[in-house]
This record gives C-alpha cells, structure tokens and sequence, in this order.
C-alpha cells in the first residue's frame, strides 16, 4: 500500500521514507491539506497530514470520496480536525501523543532568553560592525519568578529548566503534577500567576475554553516589564489585544513560536509577497517581539518520534489494533 503524506518539510522527508521502509510506499508532498488539495488525495486509502493541515468537515468529505479512510496526523494537536464529521464518515484519526517534550521546553527558553537579552538585535548590529551596547540591557533570570501555564509533559520539562536557573515556580493546570511540586513549584490562580510572574510561559492545548486564554484582561495584568512566551498554539493569545499592549510600550519581550492566523503562512516562502495579515505585519515591528515559524518541535530526536509514531499508526489500523493515539476508530 502507498500512503499519501501532505506537508512534509525537507529535512522530514528521509526520515519518513526510512521509517516507512519494509512497510509500505510512502509519498511525500511538501503542499499542505486542505480544500484546494485534498482531491489529490483520490485513490488513498491511508492519508498523513501535518499540523497545519485544515481538516474541516469539507475536506473531511473529499478525503472519504475519494477512497481515503485513515488519518495519520503528525502533530499531538487535533484542533484542526473535525472529529465529529471524521466520525460520521466513517474515517480514522489518530495523532501523535508524545513526542520529545525537551524540543519544545528548550525552544520556549531560547525564545526567552533570545528577547530578554537581546540578541536578534545584537547580531544584527555586529553583522554591520556596529559593537556598542545601547539597549541590549537584559536581566538575571536567577530569582525571578516562572510563571508556567499547563503543567505537562512539556511544562514540566520548562519548570525543570527554570529550577536550574534558579527561579521561583509558579504553576497553572486543572491538575497538579507531582514532579513540579518536588521542583517547589506553588499552583495559583490564573489572575495570581500573571500577576507574579517576570517570565509567561505557554504549555496548554487549544480547546474552545483556552481560546484566547491571555486576552486583553491578562495582558494587562502582566507586568509591564514581563517577558511572555508562546510554543504551544497561537490560538491562546488575542494577538491583537497583543499588539495594542505592545504600542503601549508593555513587556521586556515576547517570544512567539505560533500565531493563531499562521495557516497558510508558516513553512511557505512568502518572502517576495506583500503580507495581507496586518495584525502580524504589525507584531513584528515591535523590535523586543520574536516570531519563529512553529519549529519548536523541530529537532532530530522529536521529528525521529513521531514520524515513527505514524509509522505504528498506520500499522495498527492496518492490524485493527487500537492505541491511545486514535481520536477516532475505526469503523
């Protein structure tokens, strides 16, 4: 069987035809799913989709008339699916529910650090022969305070970070996790956490009740001189009330690996077009904003395991075995 994988970057492609070797044929398309694409898909039975794959009820209904009855979404998100119509359809979903947790935590850092020191700007002026140290003025992180919103896998892996440098911990979850607590992290409120916090960080899923979780209100409860960081979903932040704390000279930096309007933006070459999104236009004039291309997971080790997650995906639904990856099962 030859399966049909959408979205695959450069460096992916090996690893996905080496994982899937002695298997079965895979195909790799650097194009994204989504309504214009989808009829490519005809004649597949198993399909691979990437994060920012849209996988409306639309697209759902030309995958299925096209043959196609198996999803292997590469990502631990599935709020670009609709499961509900997947269902209905008689389709299989599964996802990736684990991978390297390190990868995205040590982005999140050198996010942090990256616009707490400085450094864009820094290189910049050094690759003009430009040397003074006018506004590259950082902070010691060595007690301040953490502020970790979503306590997971990858929360935890960030606190672990912040413990090491030092720092006070303070934690938000529906649930508390054990290890953070023996790292001497404190579990507060929403409100109280913001309040505290020199650095925000970001671990939790998108779901209709975390949609813009900071909005205007948390915004503005941050310090003004806090450092916040997003390497979850850009669907967390209201980036427009974002953007009006920013003009209004708030935050020592803000590090983004994800904005909520990055389908159809990010892992595409859009340097020789004029950019329509002017809410994005305007975040990156903000000299202390960095705005990465949703690579936080993007390491070898990370990659490594979930193109080999798939693999077993797909494997299982061929066997009709189920595992704690299938969102929807098969019919």
């Amino acid at each position: 069987m030859e399966i049909l994988a959408f979205g695959v970057q450069a460096d992916e492609k090996p690893l996905m035809e080496r994982a899937f070797a002695g298997h079965h044929e895979v195909r790799c398309l650097d194009v994204f799913l989504n309504e214009d694409t989808a009829p490519i898909a005809t004649g597949y039975e198993v399909i691979s989709s990437s994060v920012n794959a849209d996988l409306n009820g639309r697209v759902l209904e030309i995958l299925s008339a096209g043959g196609t009855r198996m999803i292997a979404q590469r990502s631990t998100g599935f709020n670009n699916v609709d499961l509900t119509v997947a269902e209905r359809l008689g389709i299989t979903v599964a996802r990736v529910s684990y991978y390297s947790p390190h990868s995205v935590a040590e982005f999140a850092w050198t996010l942090a650090m990256a616009v707490n020191r400085r450094i864009v700007r820094a290189s910049t002026r050094t690759r003009d022969f430009d040397f003074r140290l006018d506004g590259l003025m950082g902070r010691d992180m060595h007690g301040r305070t953490a502020g970790v919103l979503g306590t997971g896998r990858i929360g935890e892996a960030f606190a672990r970070i912040a413990h090491g440098f030092g720092m006070r911990l303070l934690g938000w979850d529906v649930a508390e996790n054990p290890a953070c607590l023996d790292l001497g992290m404190k579990y507060v409120s929403k409100e109280e956490l913001l309040t505290e916090s020199d650095l925000v960080s970001l671990h939790v899923p998108l779901m209709p009740q975390t949609q813009h979780l900071i909005d205007g209100a948390a915004l503005r409860a941050m310090k003004d001189d806090a450092v916040l960081v997003n390497s979850s979903r850009g669907g967390l932040i209201d980036t427009v009330a974002l953007v009006d704390e920013l003009r209004a000279g708030r935050f020592t930096g803000v590090g983004l690996d994800v904005y909520e309007a990055e389908a159809g933006l990010f892992f595409l070459d859009k340097s020789l077009q004029a950019i329509e999104d002017d809410t994005l236009a305007r975040l990156l004039t903000f000299p202390n904003v960095l705005v990465t291309s949703h690579q936080a997971y993007y390491t070898v080790e990370a990659v490594g395991q979930i193109v080999e997650t798939t693999v077993s995906n797909v494997l299982d639904y061929r066997a009709g075995r189920r595992s704690e990856n299938v969102l929807v099962p098969r019919s």
